[in-house]
């Protein structure tokens, strides 16, 4: 592959060189309408003289007197300059639309392109100028879809805290409350609501911030030895208490009784915890969440299966979109801020592996694809 030196050198040469070969074309056909008047105006004051024709410019013409010889050279380089202009007006204008489109885009209109036209540094000029817009406009549509992501944070959290905030302020007022004291078991039941609702409020904080972290590449993996049948099984355990407030079930199945694999724990322990939870969350009405681990000597496929709520199909390619919910609602029940499986997605890629979802009558199913050897050095440059 040629350096870009070299590739400017050759656009240089090829344009010198088409400047050149005008300059010769323009030359040639000066030397021939100068030959052209020379032969044939003296052949004519020749025949004037011998005719005794008098006639006084044809006599200068046959006397070659000075003022004829600097005529024959003005002709000459007005037949020069005006074909050396016919011929580099291609160029020319050209490179008029070139300093027009610059006025455009520094003008702050984007849309503007130029149409590259031939192989000499004007071409390759206008090309950078079209990859220098197309630049500016992708940094642009970057700078405003951060700024809506911002917008659009900054109100999803809000309504998410201030949803549980408020509950618990309101509780922990009744409690406080002096006036009319409660009876023991009707301030219990307000302490587990205000304590169930205080959780819910850190387990948003705690999506927020991974996401935030995971999103701006804050968070540096630490790769080592993971078993990732053990892992699952001690999340299924871990989430026991979850699967029975939600009268759910849950079986573990491996074609493997163990399958280890390079990966950061932490990040897999928080991304099938995600789905897991998910499912949970989701699935109540199915009565059953199935974890499936399908190892291979290169990869590993990890499925979580729930039975319960049927995701439309439109909606599929959208759930691991940051704050996107399919419920609309925002119920208490099934609430949060939108950002599990969007972490997810985040900790699938950061793995190189990739992770999709189907969902029908036969349950929705989440299966992350994972590289057995991961090589964080190499997945980075790729990325990169």
């Amino acid at each position: 592959m040629k350096s870009k030196k070299s590739s400017r050198y050759d656009l240089r040469y090829r344009y010198r060189t088409r400047v050149i070969a005008n300059i010769l074309y323009s030359t040639l056909l000066a030397c021939l309408v100068e030959v052209f008047l020379v032969v044939n105006l003296s052949m004519l004051s020749g025949y004037a003289q011998d005719s005794q024709w008098d006639n006084a410019l044809l006599a200068m013409i046959y006397r070659s007197d000075p003022a004829i010889v600097v005529g024959y050279v003005l002709i000459g380089v007005m037949v020069f300059s005006i074909t050396f202009l016919l011929l580099q007006e291609r160029s020319i204008a050209y490179i008029d639309r070139i300093s027009h489109a610059v006025r455009n885009i520094s003008e702050g209109d984007l849309n503007t392109s130029i149409e590259v036209v031939g192989d000499d540094e004007f071409s390759s000029m206008a090309e950078s100028l079209n990859k220098m817009v197309d630049e500016i406009r992708r940094l642009m549509d970057k700078e405003r879809e951060a700024e809506r992501t911002k917008n659009e944070l900054i109100t999803n959290v809000a309504h998410d805290l201030r949803t549980p905030l408020t509950s618990i302020i309101g509780y922990l007022e009744l409690l406080s409350s002096k006036a009319t004291p409660l009876p023991p078991e009707l301030q219990k039941k307000y302490i587990d609501i205000a304590y169930g609702k205080s959780k819910r409020l850190e387990k948003l904080i705690e999506d927020l911030f991974g996401f935030t972290k995971l999103n701006y590449g804050k968070i540096s993996m630490n790769v080592s030895k993971v078993d990732i049948i053990k892992l699952l099984g001690q999340l299924l355990e871990e989430s026991y208490p979850s699967f029975a407030n939600k009268s759910l079930s849950y079986e573990l199945q491996s074609n493997v009784p163990a399958k280890v694999i390079t990966a950061d724990g932490n990040l897999l322990a928080r991304l099938f915890d995600n789905l897991i939870n998910n499912a949970i969350k989701y699935g109540a009405e199915g009565k059953r969440v199935l974890v499936k681990a399908h190892a291979l000597a290169d990869t590993v496929q990890v499925s979580v299966t729930n039975y319960g709520y049927v995701i439309p199909e439109d909606e599929l390619p959208l759930i691991f979109e940051k704050f996107y919910r399919v419920e609309r609602s925002r119920s208490v029940h099934t609430g949060g801020t939108g950002l599990g499986l969007a972490i997810v997605k985040n900790i699938v890629d950061m793995h190189g592996g990739e992770i999709t979802v189907k969902s029908g009558l036969d349950g929705t199913v989440f299966t992350v694809t994972l590289k057995t050897d991961f090589d964080i050095e190499k997945e980075n440059f790729s990325n990169g």
